[in-house]
């Protein structure tokens, strides 16, 4: 049958710890050659609390852990008894493997997500919102318009009885 990804299903938050446990079991029953690669696929993303740009790394997946593997009884039955592994995705039981366009998409999505930290931006059109800082500060509006590559609200507020389009920053408004 050859090395094919599979997905598990974990519980959420959980990653991780799974994959760790996966990573030591496989290794103190010597499947590697079976086991090679089992990922958690993330992305960095860029976003700011109380006022402070940070980084973070994300699970694109939360509560899936990928595995690269040549299902047989052994390896398949030392993945069903890692704790915290749910089960394999699949029809009545039986796990199925991902094809090769979804394997690409994810690993390459997943490198990706290395390169660039994108934009975490929690708005979208039609949110209300409160500005928090800059001339505009605790004016009420809705949320226009998000450019997320520039990291850019366009919110409506009424000035003078008339509706003003207002560009902020998005770390500039929070929800209401």
């Amino acid at each position: 049958m050859g090395m094919q990804w599979y997905v598990l299903r974990v519980a959420s938050g959980q990653e991780d710890r799974v994959r760790r446990g996966l990573e030591t079991r496989v290794k103190s029953k010597a499947l590697q050659e079976r086991i090679p690669r089992i990922l958690v696929p993330t992305e960095t993303v860029s976003e700011i609390r109380s006022g402070k740009k940070r980084t973070v790394k994300r699970k694109i997946y939360p509560g899936y852990v990928l595995v690269e593997m040549d299902l047989d009884e052994p390896s398949w039955f030392l993945i069903r008894e890692t704790p915290g592994v749910g089960d394999f995705i699949g029809a009545h039981g039986k796990p199925q493997p991902m094809s090769e366009d979804e394997v690409q998409k994810i690993l390459g999505q997943a490198e990706k997500g290395e390169d660039k930290p994108k934009l975490d931006i929690q708005f979208k059109t039609g949110d209300a919102v409160k500005i928090k800082e800059g001339p505009f500060e605790n004016y009420d509006g809705v949320v226009d318009e998000v450019d997320a590559k520039k990291g850019v609200v366009k919110v409506m507020i009424t000035v003078f009885n008339r509706p003003t389009s207002v560009e902020l920053g998005y770390w500039q408004v929070e929800s209401i």
